[in-house]
Order: C-alpha cells, then structure tokens, then sequence
C-alpha cells in the first residue's frame, strides 16, 4: 500500500532537481550575459568555439557591437557596416572625449554589446574627464560667463567665432547649460553616421544622412600624450605595424601662436581608446571636412573638432588632409582616389 507514494515522492524529487537544474542553467546564461561583453573580439570569438549557447550568447554580443560603435555614449548610434570581408566590427575602447593618460590606464576593458546600456550623451557612463580648468595668479578657478542665456553675442564674455581655424565657446565655469548654442561642440555626435570597411582602405567613416556645410560633425578624441609618448608610441606602433595593412591613429596637430615664435603642439592617440573619429581617412585634395581648435572658457587646453567644409551627400565618405609632409621613404600607400593623390600617406618623424 505505500509503494504508491514512493514513486510519487521519488517522481517529486526529480521534478525539483530538473527545476533547481534549469534554474542554475539559467542563472549561468545571465552570468555570461554580464561578463561575455567585456571580452576583446578575439577572446568572444573563442569562447564561442566551446559550447552551443556560448556560441549563440557571443553571435548576439558581436550583433549588439556592430549596430553601434559609441557604445550607446552619443545620442545616435553609429553601425559598421561590411560587405569586403568577415570583419563584423572594429574593437577599441569609446571616449567621447579628450582624456589624460593616468585615467585612460584604469579602463583596460569596456563593456561593449550588453543586453542593455545606461550609458547616454550625458550620463556618468561616459568614459571622459572633466577638462583642466585655468587658474589666475592667486590661483583661484577663472570663471566663466553667469549669462542665464548666451543668444547675445554683444553681452556674453564668451566670444563665437574667433577666426577660420579657432573658435570658442562656453565652458565648465559659466553659468548656460548644455542647451547653450555657444555649447555646439559639447553635445556629441548628433549626425547619422556609418562605419564602412573597405577593401583598400579598411574602415572609414561616412555620412548616413545630408550634411549641410559647416556643421559640427564631430571632435577627434583620445588619449592626450606629451610628446616624448606620442614618439614612444609611434615607434612602438611602427614597429609592430611594419608590412601590415594597419595604421596609428595618433594624431599630431600644431597651433602657432600670433607671435609667430613658439607653437602649442597636441598628441591625441586614438589608437586603443578613442571616438568614431579615428575612422576618418585621409584625402590627398582636403577632403570634406576642415579641423578647427575649440576652446572653452576656462578649460586649459582646446579640443580638436571637424566641421564640414562643403555639402556633404548621404553614403559620401568623410574625409580630411592629414598634412602635406612625406619625410619615411617606407610611408604607406595612400587610397584616396582624389585627382592630386601624391600615392603616399603624409608622415613626419614624431
């Protein structure tokens, strides 16, 4: 008579066991789900190779990565797209801003291809850095403009325009939000942009909508180096590089001031840690875009920000000179198509 009610027990004890079994297979997968998207694109494409469900977990990560390059950090999402070869993505860590190099070393992985982001324009999910403020002789914060809004040029201390190459605009003292138009270059990519991979070139960065001229496209952000590393660098990448179709994107731009005798010169490495502007490739004949050095109120050091140089079509490539210099006899071959292209990329001895 109590046969009966051990089969049902044992019966009972296996339902639970199968339960506490997919409930621990399930807690698994969601612990996958956090730590699979901190993986480079080398170590994912492994751990796919091992099982079923980790192979499905990574094709999904690897899905998430290529529909947006900023990681949700600008305010449109930025796909790559790639019909030349079985390259999905690019890998590297996103700022959408400058940043120094003793707070670039704390982030040696990102998350990137989670099932959700928090990570906004203006969210604290941004990796950037509040920019280095200028001080006066008693070495208090110089301060910016307490202008409720900035729509009077006459009135507002922060001047616009400043010239062809220079402009400034409001910054971390003054008293305008983010909303203030003289803010332009402070609100991040705001222009449907697309990641294209070529078979000469590699990847480069095009335009997904019309792009009026003289519009903000975007500003060239990276690790921020002094130039004994920016040589290093170079040297390090050079070396690692040699006979391979890859290339640096340390980027060396020098501001001569008015006086005609010194220059400030700005390393900006976008190598390992960067923005969606170390995709722009270089055009022989100027290309579409123009560079010009923002400063903001207060901030020591001027960022270097792009802006269109002409009307700029949907599916066109973006595109800027790299500079005029060719001193490596070995410098790479330059694809840019333009009817003046010297067949060489520019190159100097950093």
């Amino acid at each position: 008579m109590r046969q009966p009610e051990t089969k049902k027990s044992c019966q009972n004890n296996e339902g639970q066991q199968e339960v506490e079994e997919l409930n621990s297979s399930r807690a698994f997968l969601q612990c996958l789900e956090l730590i699979l998207p901190w993986l480079t694109s080398q170590e994912l494409a492994n751990v796919s190779l091992t099982s079923k469900s980790l192979n499905q977990i990574s094709k999904s990560i690897t899905h998430r990565r290529s529909s947006d390059a900023s990681r949700s950090s600008e305010n449109l999402p930025i796909p790559f797209q790639n019909t030349a070869d079985d390259r999905p993505y690019a890998y590297f860590i996103y700022t959408p801003s400058q940043i120094l190099p003793s707070f670039a070393s704390q982030f040696r992985r990102q998350s990137w291809g989670s099932g959700g982001s928090s990570a906004g324009p203006n969210s604290a999910g941004r990796l950037c850095v509040e920019p280095v403020s200028l001080v006066d002789e008693l070495g208090e914060s110089v301060s910016g403009c307490d202008c409720q809004s900035c729509e009077d040029d006459d009135r507002c201390p922060c001047i616009g325009l400043n010239g062809s190459d220079v402009a400034s605009e409001c910054g971390p003292s003054c008293g305008c939000g983010l909303e203030c138009r003289k803010r332009l270059t402070q609100r991040g990519v705001s222009l449907r942009l697309k990641i294209v991979r070529d078979r000469r070139k590699g990847w480069g960065l095009f335009a997904d909508q019309f792009i009026g001229k003289g519009q903000f496209v975007c500003e060239y952000a990276g690790e921020l180096l002094t130039t004994k590393e920016a040589t290093r660098r170079q040297e390090m990448y050079d070396e690692r590089l040699s006979g391979a179709h890859l290339s640096s994107a340390l980027l060396v731009l020098r501001e001569h001031l008015p006086s005609g005798k010194a220059c400030i010169r700005m390393n900006i490495d976008a190598t390992r840690i960067g923005n969606v502007a170390r995709f722009i490739n270089h055009s022989c004949d100027g290309g579409n875009l123009s560079t010009k050095l923002v400063r903001s109120t207060a901030a020591l050091l001027p960022r270097i920000c792009f802006f269109s140089s002409r009307d700029i079509k949907e599916n066109e490539e973006l595109s800027f000179s790299y500079g005029e210099t060719r001193l490596r006899s070995n410098g790479l071959q330059c694809f840019c198509g333009s009817s003046c292209c010297f067949g060489t990329l520019p190159s100097e001895h950093t």
